[in-house]
């Protein structure tokens, strides 16, 4: 009777440690990826109006076009009558363009922080993201790999996102993307590990910039029929727009 108790609470102590032990898995959505330490900086040239940035281009290229020593006399006192003109109205408004310039290759490098660093909260954490899918060529090793971007479209119709909007999902085996953007949910171990990969997609050699790598667990597909309905069509329709554009507006089969 005590043996057979023993063993019962034994199996209950180590059924406690592996709960214990267990690493729960984070559910995360896109915007908690980026590192918020680098996300609110000041960005002067965020605060212009769209006609006060074209105004300082303009001074810039002015300018630019005066120290080349180009056209007549007549040209460059017309150009320096304008570069005056715009310099003193961007002043009327509080706008210093000399300090302006300054601060471009700060403000750049603000940008890229924001940008590419990854949240440092979930590196070496389990996670769950949905996600749209890009399939890509296997690692070295065999292993299956795909992009995962928050919006379908991209890197092919669309920009590609920043790159710590973008995982590059060493996957388990068990499943791949059939085909561009398809919807899923990825679980597993995500790490900050820059890359860089060149690839075809839809629309040409693409640069695909990641921030992230997610070791894939466990893999949820979330297309439905509509999605496949929609991927058919857009299939149809590009085979449609190559054959107009290879026979001049005829269509392929004539």
């Amino acid at each position: 009777m005590h043996h057979w108790f023993r063993s019962v609470v034994f199996a209950g102590f180590v059924w406690l440690g592996q709960s214990a032990n267990a690493t729960p898995e984070t559910a995360l959505d896109w915007a908690d990826l980026p590192d918020p330490s680098v996300q609110v900086f000041e960005d002067p040239y965020r605060d212009l109006s769209p006609e006060q940035f074209d105004d300082v281009l303009f001074v810039v290229r002015m300018r630019g076009r005066l120290q080349q020593d180009a056209g007549s006399a007549e040209e460059r006192l017309k150009w320096q009558e304008l570069l005056t003109e715009t310099e003193d109205a961007l002043a009327g408004v509080g706008v210093d363009v000399d300090w302006l310039l300054d601060q471009r290759e700060i403000v750049k490098e603000r940008r890229r922080k924001a940008g590419t660093n990854g949240n440092p909260s979930f590196d070496g954490q389990t996670i769950t993201l949905a996600g749209f899918a890009i399939p890509a060529p296997s690692d070295p090793d065999g292993r299956s790999v795909a992009y995962l971007v928050p919006e379908r479209g991209m890197c092919s119709h669309m920009p590609p996102p920043p790159p710590n909007q973008m995982i590059r999902a060493r996957l388990n085996g068990d499943w791949a993307p059939s085909y561009y953007h398809e919807p899923v949910r990825l679980t597993g171990t995500l790490t900050i590990d820059p890359s860089v990969q060149n690839m075809m997609v839809v629309d040409g050699l693409v640069p695909m910039k990641a921030t992230f790598q997610l070791e894939t667990e466990r893999v949820e597909t979330l297309e439905t029929e509509a999605d496949g309905l929609e991927w058919k069509q857009r299939a149809a329709d590009r085979i449609r727009a190559a054959g107009h554009r290879k026979t001049g507006g005829a269509k392929a089969s004539e």
